[in-house]
């Protein structure tokens, strides 16, 4: 009897679960989409590794705080960056994050807090990698990776602005 009442928790449990997540099994709200005038850049955000991080940036995107700045810094082949509300790359919400350093390495397409010297100083810019970078791995707090549109961030030159950012 105690078997049949652990089954039915357990197929209650997951059923709960499997309600919560996509059929990608990416669970809802777990994705980030920058619209760009290039198109549309689509990033897996990871929750359960960079928790606080994600939290902030889902409140600063549910604010519009990233609508219509400009991506700062562009280098082609390495990385681009924005979220400075001022365009200088100096610039932020006002709010630091603690740094969430985790076991993602940064490949092309990972996205990642920009930050001072000081490790617990990001605030609201982040970074998306556009080709393999090793030597940030471990030293940046890794929030999501590209999984659509790596092809249009390479099209993004300094200036350009993000539209909008949506969570979905």
């Amino acid at each position: 009897m105690k078997l049949f009442f652990r089954l039915l928790l357990f197929l209650t449990l997951t059923s709960c679960f499997e309600d919560k997540q996509s059929s990608s099994g990416t669970s809802k709200n777990d994705l980030l989409r920058i619209k760009t005038v290039y198109g549309d850049i689509l990033i897996k955000l990871y929750v359960q590794d960079a928790p606080n991080t994600v939290k902030r940036i889902k409140e600063l995107v549910n604010k519009e705080f990233y609508d219509g700045l400009m991506f700062h810094r562009v280098i082609p082949g390495f990385v681009l960056q924005g979220g400075d509300p001022t365009g200088t790359g100096r610039g932020g919400s006002g709010k630091n994050i603690k740094a969430e350093f985790n076991h993602h390495m940064h490949k092309a397409g990972t996205v990642a807090m920009a930050r001072s010297r000081d490790i617990n100083s990001a605030d609201s810019q982040f970074y998306i990698t556009l080709a393999d970078s090793p030597h940030l791995d471990g030293k940046y707090t890794v929030f999501g990776k590209v999984s659509i549109g790596l092809d249009i961030a390479k099209k993004i030159l300094k200036g350009d602005k993000m539209i909008s950012l949506n969570i979905e």
